[in-house]
């Protein structure tokens, strides 16, 4: 079952990243279902196929099944997609890609899913830490240092507004899932790579802003996020040992 998954999702990667230029995509997004790239990529996913499969025409069945959802699925992408819900498109194009790969692997080699596993103590703790480290965390801390949000003071206008939509709740939550990993692996180095990286990146907004205020402002969420990701994560760890 294994194998056979893994040549089947290898076969995916290389027809719809590595062998589909960017010329293919933008033609068929003009052109939908009049672009001839688009039975281009079906030939190189039924290709990719048959070579992955080492021509065993035992799965002949499965491959034609995987390449025509693959057409039917891209078409519906095609019609849907606009630059509002690209992104989204991407990710629901892709997973309904790996669902059929998935019903085409169980119709060959049947497997059962565990599905109780979701709800052990320790996966539903995973789970709470995940979202605490992201979005729990997040508002916890714009509760706790919104008094000194430097974008209230005039001075910083320009400045802020050059700033990315939510890119700092991002980044965020991201140096927390890092710091996560890092504690984790045992690690613990990382987290000082990770706070220098963050430091060289930071020092020419604040060389910039000449700002005492930002530059405190920077350094206490910076800190309270290391901070909080730090005993989350040990917390995670002496729960996990309890319950697992």
């Amino acid at each position: 079952m294994l194998v056979l998954s893994l040549k089947l999702v290898l076969a995916h990667i290389v027809g719809d990243f590595l062998l589909q230029p960017d010329s293919w995509i933008k033609d068929k997004e003009e052109k939908k279902i009049k672009s001839h790239y688009l039975y281009w990529h079906l030939l190189v996913h039924f290709l990719a196929l048959l070579v992955v499969l080492q021509f065993n025409f035992k799965y002949i069945a499965g491959v034609l099944v995987i390449v025509l959802s693959h057409f039917c699925i891209d078409v519906v992408k095609l019609y849907l997609n606009n630059k509002f819900f690209k992104t989204a498109l991407f990710f629901i194009d892709q997973l309904l890609h790996f669902l059929v790969i998935t019903a085409v692997v169980y119709f060959y080699k049947p497997f059962t899913i565990q599905f109780s596993k979701v709800f052990e103590p320790t996966t539903i703790l995973t789970i709470i830490v995940i979202l605490v480290l992201t979005k729990v965390t997040s508002i916890v801390m714009k509760v706790i240092i919104s008094k000194w949000n430097p974008e209230n003071e005039d001075v910083n206008s320009q400045n802020t507004s050059k700033s990315l939509n939510n890119a700092g709740s991002y980044i965020g939550m991201l140096e927390r899932l890092f710091i996560f990993g890092f504690i984790l692996a045992n690690q613990w180095s990382g987290i000082g790579f990770l706070l220098a990286a963050k430091s060289v990146f930071r020092f020419g907004d604040l060389s910039k802003a000449m700002d005492r205020k930002l530059t405190e402002y920077i350094l206490i969420g910076t800190l309270l996020s290391f901070g909080l990701a730090i005993l989350i994560t040990k917390g995670y760890q002496y729960v996990y040992k309890i319950v697992g």
